[in-house]
C-alpha cells in the first residue's frame, strides 16, 4: 500500500511550511490623524484669512513667490523695498498714502502669515501623503482622495493670487468680491472633503458597509440640499466681506427703515449691482440667511422622527449651530461689522458646515444604538 504523502511536500520531498505572518492592515486610523491635523490647519487658514481680508492686509504683499516668498524682510533694506512695492498699488496711493513704516508691518504680517500657513498646510499634507503611500498602507480606493486633496490645496494656492492680483491695478483698492468668494468657497470644499474622510475613516467599512442598510434616504437628501444653501451662504458672505458691505446698514431687521433699501438696482450695469452694490449684496446675504433657516428648521424636525437616537442628536446640535449663526450675523450687523464679532461670525460658519455635514453623515450611516421607543 502507498505512503500517505504531506498534502505540504514538495516533489523534492522537502515540506513547506504555510507563512502564518498576517497582510498589513491599512493605516486607517494614521490617516485619520493626520486628516484631522490637515483640517485644524485649513479651519485656522480660513480664519487667518478672515483676518487678513477684516484688517485690509491682503494687498501688503504684490508678488507671488511660492518658494523664496516663505522667507519675511529680515533688515531695514528688505522692508524699504517691500513697502516701496506696496506704495505702488491703488490701495496705497488712494486710500492709505499717509500710511506709517509701522502701520505697513501690521497688514504685511498677517498677509504673510496666510500665505505661510498655506505653505505649511502644502507640506503637512505632502509629507503624510507619501509616508503612506511608500508603506503601501493606504486603504484600496483612498489613493485618489488623499490626492486629490493635495491638488485642491495647490488649486488654492493659484486662485489666491489670482485674488489678490486683482486689487493690484487700475483703481482697485481691494480685491475683486467675486474671485474672494471663489478663494473662500474652495477652502470650505477641501474643509469639507477633509472632514467627510474622516468621519469615514473613523469606522471600519464593514461597518460604512452594514450602516448603508439603515440609511436614511429623505434626511439625507434634505440635509444635502441644506449644504448645498449654506454653502450658497457662505459665498454670499464672502461677498458682502469683499466690499464691506456689512457695515453699510447697521439696522435690523429693516435697512435703513426699507425691508428692501431702494438703493438696490441703482448700479450698471444691471448684473454688477450682485457683486458691487453694498445695498443688494447685504440684502441678498440677510435674505438667503432666513430662508435657510427656516429650511434648517424643516429638516431639523423632520430629523427628531428619526428612530436614530444620534441622528437625532446630531441634527439637533446643527439646529442649536445655526440659530446662533442667525444672532451672530445680527450682531455684526449692529455693530458694524467689527472685527472681533465678525471673526467669530465666520468661524460659526465654519462650525456650522461641519456640523451639518455630520448629520448628514450619520443619516448616511446611522450608528446602530437604542431605537427610539414609541
Amino acid at each position: 500500500m502507498p505512503e500517505k504523502r504531506n498534502i505540504f511536500e514538495e516533489v523534492s520531498g522537502k515540506e513547506q511550511t504555510v507563512d502564518t505572518v498576517p497582510a498589513k492592515k491599512p493605516a486607517r486610523r494614521g490617516i485619520a490623524i493626520w486628516l484631522m491635523v490637515l483640517f485644524g490647519l485649513v479651519a485656522l487658514m480660513i480664519v487667518v484669512g478672515g483676518m487678513t481680508r477684516l484688517t485690509d492686509s491682503g494687498l501688503s504683499i504684490t508678488e507671488w513667490k511660492p518658494v523664496t516668498g516663505a522667507i519675511p524682510p529680515l533688515n531695514l533694506a528688505d522692508w524699504a523695498s517691500e513697502f516701496d512695492k506696496y506704495k505702488a498699488t491703488p490701495e496705497f496711493e488712494l486710500v492709505n498714502s499717509t500710511m506709517t513704516m509701522a502701520e505697513f508691518k501690521g497688514i504685511y504680517w498677517w498677509e504673510w502669515g496666510h500665505r505661510f500657513l498655506g505653505r505649511f498646510v502644502g507640506l503637512v499634507w505632502a509629507a503624510g501623503f507619501f509616508w503612506f503611500l511608500l508603506r503601501r498602507s493606504i486603504p484600496v480606493g483612498w489613493t485618489g482622495r488623499m490626492v486629490l486633496v493635495g491638488a485642491l490645496g495647490g488649486l488654492q494656492g493659484a486662485v489666491g493670487w489670482w485674488m489678490v492680483a486683482s486689487g493690484l491695478t487700475g483703481r482697485m483698492v481691494d480685491v475683486a468680491s467675486y474671485r474672494l468668494a471663489v478663494h473662500l468657497g474652495l477652502a470650505f470644499v477641501i474643509l469639507g472633503l477633509i472632514a467627510w474622510y474622516v468621519m469615514e475613516l473613523r469606522r471600519e467599512s464593514a461597518d460604512l458597509l452594514q450602516a448603508r442598510r439603515r440609511r436614511e434616504t429623505g434626511l439625507m437628501t434634505l440635509s444635502t440640499v441644506l449644504v448645498a444653501v449654506l454653502f450658497a451662504q457662505i459665498l454670499l458672505g464672502a461677498l458682502v466681506a469683499g466690499i464691506d458691505a456689512g457695515r453699510s446698514f447697521p439696522t435690523w431687521p429693516l435697512m435703513a427703515g426699507e425691508f428692501m433699501p431702494s438703493e438696490s438696482f441703482g448700479y450698471t450695469p444691471l448684473w454688477s449691482n450682485f457683486f458691487e452694490n453694498p445695498a443688494l449684496v447685504q440684502f441678498n446675504h440677510r435674505l438667503l440667511g432666513y430662508l435657510a433657516f427656516i429650511f434648517g428648521v424643516f429638516v431639523w424636525l423632520k430629523a427628531r422622527k428619526s428612530p436614530m437616537e444620534m441622528v437625532r442628536g446630531s441634527f439637533l446640535v446643527m439646529m442649536l449651530m445655526m440659530l446662533a449663526q442667525v444672532v451672530l450675523g445680527v450682531i455684526t450687523v449692529l455693530y458694524l461689522a467689527r472685527v472681533d464679532i465678525a471673526i467669530t461670525h465666520q468661524i460659526g460658519a465654519v462650525i456650522l458646515f461641519v456640523l451639518v455635514l455630520r448629520a448628514r453623515f450619520l443619516a448616511a450611516y446611522p450608528v446602530e444604538q437604542k431605537i427610539k421607543r414609541g
